[in-house]
């Protein structure tokens, strides 16, 4: 892996190459240089790069010498590399070295992950972790410390903690870019002294707040929250949403993951708008690693964006010097000037954004879609595979829901039903039947039981509730993917295997599993904080068939079924969510009954 040169270092060598005083270390000859800072197509143009930086754009004849690489273009569009702006690594059930080794060939160059999963997990222990796995691969790597551990303080259990002191400290990080999203939106707004302690630990370092605004709502309460200094938000689902959002000079992050599928409307701003986009980014959020291998990542993306209508020079500029504006880091990425950073992306087709090559700091990664560069394998240390501590063994008993009246025979009950390939969810009154006192529950109108048990620390807390929208008609399905607090989550529609899942996975240490009729039918072990394996993409992406197989076997026939259930404990998204401690009514922040009475 080259040396990472910083530009102070470098600035004689780059002005005697760009003189042709020095030759060049390698230089790209011939291409259709896709000019993001303009916004046009130049032909036969050249690139002269040394110490891993851009020296010269334009005609590179006087700087080649016999020492120089020469990498022939013609015929190939030269785009910037492409920038994810706001990624979790382990939401992909990959470790860092994996994951970069997986999306490098789809001219990814950079990215900006927030671990705030492993942070809920195992506090800074396990960011350091991500943090060190990234230091042995040539992708860019930067990080924004987790603003939200707990997520919601009071509404339910981590197993660790991040607060302002931490964030402080992490500031003078140089891996550090800012500050993860900041989901506490009711706390930014409400003026919490916490919240505005980390806000201000990172503006008074000169870094970039990333954001979280999940409601319809874009007056006063958006105003307020972009006040506040937040930068960016991943959290649009509606043109509307990103449209407002970046009329008040906020970078709207134009998601499009496994499961969220949120560029079809929120690229409306863009298209049915003639507006600029110099505030339009595109993300990830979350993939697994199925569509990583299969799809691609950032240039699948980009693609999405072109086919939606973006111009293809547009949507590239939105996963490239947009995205280095947003984090202040133009001046070394972003784009193919002279002084960057020579992270470029050669590209066959442009409206398809077949990638056909890609360098990182001068040197050569990937190339007709594999990584050639050697990355080392990595060792998880053993105490972040020790993360399972529910204390005993669950029965079925623990998964009955009783009902105080036991005259009745049906009942009134609050119900979260999910939406697909969306994050937000809605709160439905549904009735119910009651059986001797036990609420049951209602295949044909496709409600079924959910609960969530505490797994950190074996304080046995345990949330019950129930989800629709899911179509399962047997058995169960349990995972420790579960937003953000990662404590065991598990739905099914009889209680003899909700405790099978709920044990199996105890017992594996974290990771997804689905049974039926008492039997195992797919199972993922992830024993790195009950998040993430240590097994090559293409070995997780095949046990993650396996589980799609087995939810369709079930009845579920959604996209990334695993990731929506993931959410149903996330307590910050409306409108309705279940933790260990019990359904939240996440319109208003209060906990709230499972019966109606």
């Amino acid at each position: 892996m080259n040396r990472r040169y910083k530009l102070a270092e470098v600035t004689e060598r780059l002005v005697a190459v760009a003189q042709g005083r020095e030759k060049a270390d390698v230089v790209i000859r011939n291409g259709r240089l896709i000019n993001v800072n303009t916004g046009e197509i130049m032909d036969n143009i050249d690139i002269a790069i040394t110490h891993g930086r851009i020296a010269l754009v334009g005609d590179s004849t006087h700087a080649i010498g016999p020492e120089t690489d020469i990498i022939d273009a013609k015929g190939l569009y030269m785009a910037p590399g492409f920038m994810d702006g706001h990624v979790h690594v382990e939401s992909s059930m990959m470790s860092v070295r994996e994951y970069a080794k997986t999306v490098m060939p789809h001219g990814t160059t950079t990215i900006y992950m927030d671990p705030h999963e492993i942070g809920n997990v195992m506090g800074m222990n396990g960011v350091r972790l991500m943090i060190d796995d990234a230091k042995e691969v040539p992708l860019r790597v930067y990080v924004t410390t987790p603003s939200c551990v707990p997520a919601v303080p009071g509404f339910e259990d981590t197993g660790g903690s991040i607060g302002p002191h931490d964030i402080r400290e992490t500031m003078n990080w140089d891996e550090v870019a800012g500050l993860g999203e900041m989901m506490n939106f009711p706390g930014v707004i409400s003026g919490d002294e916490n919240v505005h302690a980390e806000l201000k630990a990172t503006l008074e370092a000169d870094k970039i707040i990333t954001g979280h605004y999940s409601m319809p709502e874009t007056s006063s309460g958006l105003n307020a929250y972009i006040a506040s200094g937040v930068r960016c938000c991943h959290e649009s689902i509606r043109a509307e949403d990103a449209l407002a959002k970046m009329r008040l000079g906020m970078y709207a992050q134009l998601r499009e993951g496994s499961a969220w599928h949120d560029v079809k409307e929120t690229v409306k701003s863009i298209t049915e708008n003639n507006i600029d986009t110099r505030y339009a980014t595109l993300v990830s959020d979350d993939t697994h690693p199925s569509t990583l291998i299969t799809k691609g990542h950032m240039d699948y993306i980009v693609k999405r964006a072109i086919e939606e209508g973006v111009n293809p020079i547009t949507a590239i500029q939105m996963v490239t010097i947009n995205v280095a504006q947003c984090f202040g880091m133009d001046r070394d990425l972003g784009s193919i000037s002279p002084g960057r950073w020579a992270d470029i992306v050669l590209i066959s087709d442009l409206t398809q954004v077949k990638v056909e090559k890609v360098l990182i700091n001068g040197e050569v990664v990937a190339e007709h879609g594999k990584t050639i560069v050697e990355i080392p394998r990595g060792v998880y240390p053993e105490y972040s595979k020790d993360t399972m501590k529910v204390g005993r063994e669950l029965t079925p008993q623990d998964f009955v829901i009783h009902v105080e009246d036991k005259s009745k025979d049906t009942a009134v009950a609050r119900v979260i039903e999910i939406v697909e390939a969306r994050v937000n969810t809605y709160a439905r009154e549904c009735k119910l039947p009651v059986i001797d006192g036990v609420l049951g529950i209602d295949v044909e109108q496709d409600i079924i039981k959910a609960a969530v048990v505490e797994r950190h620390k074996a304080t046995g807390t345990m949330g019950k509730g129930l989800v629709k929208g899911f179509n399962i008609k047997e058995g169960a399905i349990a995972s420790t993917v579960a937003h953000d607090a990662h404590n065991l989550l598990i739905i099914g529609v009889n209680d003899d295997d909700m405790a099978l899942v709920a044990n199996t996975l105890i017992e594996a240490g974290g990771g997804m599993v689905v049974v039926k009729d008492g039997e195992v039918i797919g199972l993922l072990e992830l024993p790195i904080a009950g998040l993430m394996s240590e097994l090559p993409a293409e070995d997780i992406a095949k046990k993650v068939e396996v589980l799609g197989d087995a939810w369709k076997e079930l009845g579920c026939d959604l996209v990334s079924p695993f990731m929506t259930m993931a959410l149903l404990s996330l307590a910050v998204l409306p409108e309705l969510r279940l933790t260990n401690r019990g359904l939240v009514d996440t319109v208003d922040f209060k906990f709230i009954d499972l019966l109606v009475k």
